[in-house]
């Protein structure tokens, strides 16, 4: 199984303006540097949370089809863009939606209603195509936002991995606010 990003996000849930305030940062002679913690903080924020904060198409690749229910691997899904299998000749064929149940959503999963075609290649032969994230900046939880603020902030502050006397860790407040936004698996 693989997780492949086919387009990323557009814009980032936090701007640079509101990142400045965040950090009390009037001056704009760090504007590229604060940008590029942003990034770092939003996507770092995405992956303890198995999140997508603003939408992006992703791909996931199986080598079979699902034998029961397959959790896809981020949250929230909009969208369900194409289930398709490999034929011999290395063409994607769509597998019809009466064949598999999708729910989309926080905790998104799709099961199979009935046998899906066999895919020709024994590796990587199904592909779930999906967008994942939240519908624009307006819709990503507070709580979110806020942990990519304070993670990018302490990016800003502790700009090496460790210093002299100490290692730099994430701080804990970003789990606190990421974790009711993840969804636990047994």
């Amino acid at each position: 199984m693989s997780l492949t990003l086919l387009s990323p996000p557009a814009a980032e849930p936090v701007t640079l303006a509101e990142m400045k305030d965040h950090l009390r940062v009037t001056h704009s002679d760090e504007d590229a540097l604060i940008t590029g913690l942003l990034v770092a903080a939003v996507r770092a924020v995405e992956a303890r949370g198995r999140l997508a904060l603003m939408p992006q198409s992703w791909r996931l690749t199986l080598d079979a089809a699902p034998a029961e229910t397959l959790f896809l691997p981020l949250s929230p899904v909009a969208s369900l863009n194409a289930v398709a299998v490999i034929d011999g000749a290395g063409d994607p064929q769509a597998v019809s939606v009466s064949l598999y149940d999708a729910v989309l959503g926080k905790a998104p999963r799709i099961r199979p209603a009935g046998p899906w075609p066999l895919p020709s290649p024994k590796l990587g032969g199904v592909r779930i195509d999906f967008t994942a994230g939240y519908a624009d900046a307006g819709a990503v939880p507070e709580e979110l936002k806020l942990a990519v603020k304070i993670l990018a902030a302490a990016f800003y502050e502790n700009r090496e991995a460790a210093g002299e006397t100490r290692v730099y860790a994430v701080p804990q407040t970003v789990d606190a606010l990421i974790a009711p936004f993840r969804e636990v698996r047994l």
